[in-house]
């Protein structure tokens, strides 16, 4: 089933965000904005649903910085949403004590009830699906977050129960919001289909070397055939590690260290 459209005004956002933005802001000094940014990116997710492009150039505007400051910024934490995602974030840990608890198989249960797979949303916009490192709950895996409420000891009848309950609507945990139809997957593809060139000579700009790279090979050799090694050379540095051995050693300018 797909997903049905969605109206969306980000005029409405605005005016929900805003008097909670400005108070964040009125918390620091004149010229310290910037340091609400990441709660009010948080204010814009928890009305939206993810960080559209309005919502990040109004959180630039309010804070007086770049917007590529805001990006830089959304894009370092995991927990902020670059595109629209699906009403229920299902996030099963697949670290090692959920996994050898069962992980596995309560893992693939849950794609095979979606049919999606891992950094994937359903047609129908209703639940995205993300493997998780570990979420801190050993005791009681495996473990899984549904819109960051924990949820523990899974079976796969503790698990079609639950997405039951979310497709009826009488889940506990409340939907997220969603002011725009999600696509198959919500992370942003990095500009450019390559790599940088990185390292020059080599082979392949995307095969910086290696242990079998050549250009790798004649650092080495150069660095064994040196007389005196860089780790070898007096400098201030060895003081503080060799400080015993140079002690009372005469100074460049002719006096005792």
């Amino acid at each position: 089933m797909a997903a049905a459209e969605i109206s969306r005004d980000f005029s409405a956002t605005v005016a929900k965000v805003e008097p909670e933005a400005r108070k964040l802001i009125a918390q620091y000094p004149e010229g310290c904005a910037r340091s609400a940014l990441l709660p009010i990116l948080h204010a814009f997710q928890n009305v939206e649903g993810w960080l559209s492009p309005e919502a990040i150039e109004r959180a630039a505007e309010w804070v007086g910085v770049p917007v590529s400051v805001v990006e830089s910024t959304a894009s370092f934490y995991t927990l902020f949403h670059r595109r629209p995602v699906g009403r229920y974030m299902l996030q099963p840990c697949r670290n090692l004590s959920c996994i050898i608890n069962g992980a596995g198989e309560i893992m693939a249960h849950l794609r095979g009830r979606l049919e999606v797979g891992h950094n994937q949303t359903t047609p129908d916009g209703l639940f995205s699906y993300e493997e998780a490192e570990c979420l801190a709950a050993c005791d009681r895996a495996p473990c899984m977050q549904v819109n960051l409420q924990f949820y523990y000891d899974l079976t796969k009848e503790k698990i079609d129960a639950m997405l039951q309950a979310m497709r009826d609507g009488s889940f506990e945990v409340p939907p997220l919001p969603q002011n725009a139809v999600p696509g198959p997957d919500w992370h942003v593809a990095p500009e450019g289909a390559k790599k940088s060139t990185g390292a020059q000579g080599v082979p392949s700009p995307d095969d910086p070397g290696g242990l079998g790279d050549a250009s790798g090979r004649k650092m080495i050799e150069r660095l064994t055939a040196d007389a005196a090694p860089i780790d070898a050379r007096p400098t201030h540095e060895r003081l503080i590690a060799d400080g015993a051995a140079l002690l009372g050693a005469p100074s460049p300018n002719g006096s005792a260290h």
